[in-house]
């Protein structure tokens, strides 16, 4: 399972954007991000199309979900 509280580059507040896992300092759900990798954008791409996000950022959500991919069960 994939803790994303271990991961500083996002945050959660049930207040903000329906409470979904959210880029840290912006109203940019974490999924947008996979939802447009999936369409077949580049990480240029989304963050040329949300500019509040930060490449560290997205690197970091990034290199957190392949480390659940790599967690064995």
């Amino acid at each position: 399972m994939n803790d994303w509280l271990d991961c500083q580059a996002v945050e959660r507040d049930s207040q903000r954007v329906s409470g979904a896992w959210i880029f840290r300092g912006t109203r940019v759900p974490v999924r947008a991000l996979f939802e447009n990798l999936e369409d077949g954008a580049t990480v240029d791409d989304f963050l040329e199309w949300f500019p509040g996000v930060q490449r560290a950022q997205v690197l970091a959500v990034l290199k957190h979900a392949e480390s659940s991919l790599l967690t064995p069960a």
